[in-house]
């Protein structure tokens, strides 16, 4: 089997780069306006990372069977992996948003005795990136899509 022949490989592959790609519209839906750092952003709607999962535990379980020990490796590492992006990761972008609080409101309070303050007390400040994790719709329907793309996939590379 060769790289492009590898079905539950290709899947996983599509699998993020659709969802990572639909970000993009998902988003400017909601806000009215495109954001295209999405494509390469973690977080968001849907989890990339468990759509991938997911596409590839579906091909193995179409190809394999679910009593196979390829589909048991790839259900626990998706397990493994959805877990962290709804707990550690998301967690980290909760504290991420409340030192950015914390270093912006001490940067307020040392600039109020400073005559050449500036304006904005966040100007200049390197923020921590606040969004890291997944909140737990988004890893739901990253398992949808991860499902989806899996079927389609496998159907698309069986014609």
């Amino acid at each position: 089997m060769d790289f492009w022949n590898n079905v539950p490989l290709m899947a996983a592959l599509i699998a993020i780069f659709f969802a990572q790609a639909i970000k993009v519209p998902i988003q400017a839906l909601m806000n009215k306006r495109a954001n295209w750092s999405l494509l390469t952003a973690t977080g968001g709607m849907p989890s990339s990372h468990s759509a991938a999962v997911c596409a590839l535990m579906t091909v193995l379980a179409i190809e394999y069977g679910m009593n196979s020990p390829y589909f048991a490796i790839a259900a626990i590492f998706g397990v493994i992996v959805m877990f962290d992006a709804m707990g550690v990761r998301r967690q980290s972008g909760e504290q991420a948003i409340t030192i950015n609080k914390l270093i912006a409101d001490f940067q307020a309070i040392t600039n109020l005795g400073k005559a050449n303050a500036e304006k904005d007390p966040e100007a200049g400040l390197q923020r921590l990136k606040e969004v890291l994790g997944h909140k737990p719709t988004e890893v739901f329907f990253g398992i949808l899509t991860g499902i989806a793309i899996g079927f389609l996939v496998n159907y698309l590379y069986h014609l």
